[in-house]
């Protein structure tokens, strides 16, 4: 399974995109997380101690390791560099584990400028585009709203594409954008999760906006959740409720 997740910020997609990931390693399947989230924050949500996470560079901030990888000139003189650099070991050099889960750190890159090329977007989209064709691994991407990391090519490639959701105009309007964006990158079907639903008439809020074939499920606002995340902990060990939701929502992500 490879599977993207998105939404705007603040609507509980790193919650998501950690339980589900915890779920699979439960499973004993080999899982690399990957964050390419500018406020990078899953692996405290996977349950990675600070001081690791702390010790992580992400890979879009490696300018020497970029520079290497793309042939970068040194002096700044040639302005040439590659578009295919190897990435395919950097899983395997830079990923930490913690609860069955591997933790790939991507970073994010400011693309402004429409149509950025530089070395370290580059990069990021051939990772993104490697990590979506591993063969053994379950797959899960914590991705920002914006979808400038993904090639077409990637994403027609991504098993599913999730926005999450709360019950909220701003939260709709994201996700609309976000399939709009989806759409031009020829991913045939975006799947919603709505998060911290309180009751019976968010859930109605979030039917009446989202087609019933697009949604997956609903994840309800928890206590605990954020409890786990003042502590720095991954909600995984504090709601077994949500925990049960998101699992139900593994469970229909797999049937198609």
């Amino acid at each position: 399974m490879k599977i993207a997740v998105t939404g705007k910020g603040g609507v509980g997609k790193t919650t998501f995109a950690a339980i589900l990931a915890r779920l699979y390693a439960e499973e004993n399947r080999p899982v690399l997380a990957a964050d390419v989230d500018p406020d990078a924050n899953l692996g405290l949500a996977l349950g990675f101690p600070e001081e690791e996470l702390a010790s992580i560079t992400p890979i879009s901030k490696m300018k020497d390791f970029v520079n290497e990888r793309t042939g970068v000139d040194p002096s700044g003189i040639m302005k040439f560099f590659k578009l295919t650099p190897k990435v395919d070991d950097i899983p395997d050099l830079f990923a930490k584990s913690c609860n069955g889960v591997k933790l790939l750190v991507l970073g994010t890159v400011d693309v402004a400028g429409a149509g950025c090329v530089c070395p370290e977007h580059v990069i990021l989209k051939r990772l993104i585009s490697h990590l979506v064709i591993m063969d053994d691994d379950v797959v899960i991407m914590d991705m920002e709203a914006g979808l400038e990391h993904l090639g077409r090519g990637t994403a027609e490639n991504m098993d599913q594409f999730v926005v999450v959701v709360e019950p909220g105009a701003r939260s709709v309007q994201t996700y609309n954008k976000i399939k709009t964006l989806a759409t031009d990158l020829g991913i045939k079907r975006v799947r919603v999760v709505a998060n911290k639903v309180r009751n019976a008439e968010d859930e109605e809020y979030i039917r009446s906006r989202i087609p019933a074939g697009d949604l997956l499920g609903f994840v309800h606002y928890s206590a605990e959740v954020i409890d786990a995340d003042r502590q720095g902990k991954s909600p995984y060990d504090y709601d077994g409720k949500a925990v049960e939701e998101i699992r139900a929502i593994k469970k229909k992500l797999e049937k198609e």
